[in-house]
């Protein structure tokens, strides 16, 4: 079978797949019963020292965006870091590291942006024992309010500086957790490099409100009529979080930095994803909020029979395999031609594609042949826009088939076997 096993940084797991830093992470109790379920490591929830109390609220903490039968598409949270005494946390954090010393143990932190706060701080961190710390720069609610999370994250020059504070008060691993709000991610992930950081994770939630009620007019969660902006996590995050870590990965200035990925992995298959961009662990959240921490199971299962039917051995086989086929638009390969075709054996008639492609787009399905309701392509008007896949609610009924097309710039015939785009006179690279 596979080796699922992980070396990231120097911290040993037997899987990649990590809790991330939130609040099924707050306690012991909770990651000792992850760590019965077989996940490979934690991150500690948010610990903090210095300035006012954390007092969380003691009503509603999230708020939900919900897909077909309810299914749980995003979580907003509004809750801060932990307000669990700091003594309890590192004593809980070293008995459980002492217990489990073979799956990693990652302590998140946040604090002032001032140096001697981390200076102390990571002093009594290193004396549990725990294999590395995570500097939280990315929530959006609450401790950004206090110039903390994304009040840091959102600076490059601030980052670079506390991660240079950082690696000159311990020898653990310090990873730079960075948010996502932001316009380019390879600003963050640089200066974290350049403050000498030995690994970036992202991404940190999204600022959100999800929803208002319309009953009372305030946003969702709603704690005694009023709302605020929250980080919005889950699977609809992911898309967001595999661009960004496709930016580090390869970029030139970021390029072999160790990532640990963090979005809405609630499969194997989202975790294989993150890893063929890079990373070298994931971490994941709502997954566990939603199903238990069994879950987990399903995760190294399946990636496990991926790994086998791919006859990859370790992670290391496949990581950052899809990373050099991530290129910007105007390298695409603009002779490569395709063309929906529809299989009348699965078609139930619904007619979504063509109404889609009718109303939506470029009219280049007809309802009607010979008289009967039949939907067909017309391949003089499909420019293989693939709209009409992914409406269709039928696998597989509607595909895509590449075809001879014609060079957009000379107008003249092109093989469809033409495959050598990197080479190719037409390309701007070349």
């Amino acid at each position: 079978m596979a080796d699922l096993s992980t070396d990231f940084l120097g911290i040993k797991s037997p899987n990649p797949f990590w809790l991330a830093s939130a609040p099924p992470t707050d306690k012991a109790y909770n990651v000792e019963r992850a760590f019965e379920a077989g996940w490979g490591g934690v991150v500690w929830k948010t610990l903090g020292e210095a300035g006012p109390p954390v007092v969380n609220v003691n009503g509603p903490r999230y708020g939900a965006m919900w897909g077909p039968d309810r299914r749980l598409m995003g979580l907003n949270n509004i809750e801060l870091i932990t307000d669990r005494d700091l003594e309890i946390n590192l004593r809980e954090i070293k008995e459980v590291k002492q217990k489990w010393p073979d799956r990693a143990m990652i302590v998140s932190l946040m604090v002032p942006c001032e140096e001697e706060p981390w200076k102390k701080i990571l002093k009594r961190v290193e004396e549990t024992n725990a294999d590395g710390v995570e500097l939280n720069f990315g929530c959006p609610h609450g401790m950004s309010e206090r110039g903390m999370g994304s009040a840091v994250g959102q600076v490059p020059e601030y980052i670079e500086m506390v991660a240079r504070w950082c690696k000159q008060h311990t020898n653990m691993p310090v990873i730079v957790k960075l948010t996502p709000n932001i316009t380019d991610i390879r600003k963050p992930a640089t200066a974290a490099l350049n403050g000498g950081a030995d690994a970036v994770s992202l991404i940190n939630t999204i600022n959100s409100i999800v929803s208002v009620d319309l009953d009372n007019f305030a946003p969702e969660p709603t704690i005694d009529g009023k709302g605020s902006h929250g980080g919005y996590c889950g699977p609809a995050v992911k898309p967001i979080a595999l661009s960004m870590v496709s930016e580090i990965a390869r970029n030139q200035e970021t390029r072999g930095m160790p990532i640990s990925g963090i979005g809405g992995i609630n499969t194997w298959r989202d975790a294989a994803e993150y890893i063929a961009l890079g990373c070298g662990t994931v971490q994941v959240c709502t997954a566990a909020m939603t199903y238990g921490f069994k879950i987990v199971e399903e995760m190294i299962e399946g990636l496990s029979n991926y790994m086998d039917e791919k006859g990859f051995e370790t992670i290391e086989d496949f990581r950052g395999m899809a990373v050099p086929n991530v290129t910007d638009w105007q390298y695409l390969n603009l002779n490569y031609v395709t063309k929906a075709r529809i299989n009348q054996d699965l078609c139930i008639s619904c007619g979504r594609c063509h109404i889609a492609c009718e109303d939506t787009s470029h009219q280049a399905i007809t309802n009607m042949v010979d008289g009967k309701r039949m939907f067909e392509v017309i391949d003089e008007e499909c420019v293989g826009c693939n709209l009409c896949v992914n409406v269709c609610p039928v696998e597989d009924c509607i595909t895509m088939e590449q075809i001879a097309g014609t060079d957009p710039r000379t107008k003249m015939p092109i093989d469809a076997e033409y495959a050598n785009w990197t080479t190719h006179p037409n390309n701007p690279a070349t």
